[in-house]
Order: structure tokens, then sequence, then C-alpha cells
């Protein structure tokens, strides 16, 4: 990547994939496995950040170890979606720990929300004293996850054009 430009070669790329899958990997590591020299690396790395491609580093928890077995999915309608209500909701939603993913969507329904919960008891204390507490929602739906086939934070790491 050129400095200031907003595209990605073979070797950005390839940085983005492994920093993301391995992000405590040592830049000296990453500069083998992308075959650059450690300054050359740190200076790509840098500028990813710089740029944004790179939003943060974190450490995936391991959900079971700390008492978050329970994922759910739950649909969100609202009486109205006027950008006011919205906001309110999306802020209501920033403030909820037990809320990991929230997405307003297009279709028979306004939001898909993704909480991790301890158990069905965890669940029950989350609809009727957080969820349905705010005002405006008119109707939910919820799906519960019998078994995580794949979940992820990678993703797939293509050149731009």
């Amino acid at each position: 990547m050129k400095k200031g430009c907003d595209t990605l070669d073979r070797i950005d790329a390839k940085i983005l994939d492994i920093l993301q899958r391995e992000g405590r990997i040592s830049n000296i590591d990453l500069a083998g496995r992308v075959n650059l020299s450690p300054t050359p690396c740190l200076e790509r790395v840098r500028r990813l950040e710089k740029n944004d491609y790179i939003e943060k580093y974190v450490a995936h928890l391991n959900p079971k170890k700390l008492n978050s077995n329970l994922v759910a999915y739950i649909q969100v309608s609202l009486q109205h979606t006027t950008t006011a209500d919205l906001d309110e909701f999306n802020r209501k939603m920033l403030k909820m720990d037990e809320v990991v993913e929230c997405s307003m969507v297009a279709g028979g329904f306004d939001y898909l929300i993704k909480i991790r919960i301890s158990d069905m008891t965890g669940y029950r204390k989350f609809l009727g004293g957080k969820l349905a507490a705010i005002e405006g929602i008119s109707q939910t739906h919820t799906y519960v996850v019998m078994e995580e086939v794949k979940s992820t934070h990678v993703i797939p790491v293509s050149l731009t054009k």
C-alpha cells in the first residue's frame, strides 16, 4: 500500500489476514511470513492502522468459561421508525452488555440483535427486565441457538481494485 493510497497490494492483504487471526504475532514473525524485513513490515502495519484497515487489537474470550453460554437472536419491530425513534433504540442497545451485535435491517422487522447470556433464566431477565422496558417496541421474536456451527471475527481479505 503506497502512502496516501487506499488500495491494498498482495502483501497488505496477507498482513491483514494474519493479524486478524493472530493479533499477538511479533513483527519479526509477521515479517517472515510475508517475506519482508521487519522495518518495512512494521511501516506497512502502521499505515494499515493509520488508514483504518485495522481498527483495534482485541482478545477473543471463551464464553463458556465466562458463563455466557447461551446465544439468542432477537428480531425487534418498533411501533414507529422515525429517525428519533431509531436513534433512541440504538442508544439503548449500545448500553446493554448482553447485546453483542445489533443491526438495523430491511424487511419484515427493524432490528436483529444477538445476545449472550448465562442461561434461560438470564434470557428471561433480559427480555422481561431490559428489552421489554424499552418504549416503542411493538414485537419481538427470539431464536435460541442450539449449537454454534461457525462463529468467527475473520473478514475475507481480498485485493481492492
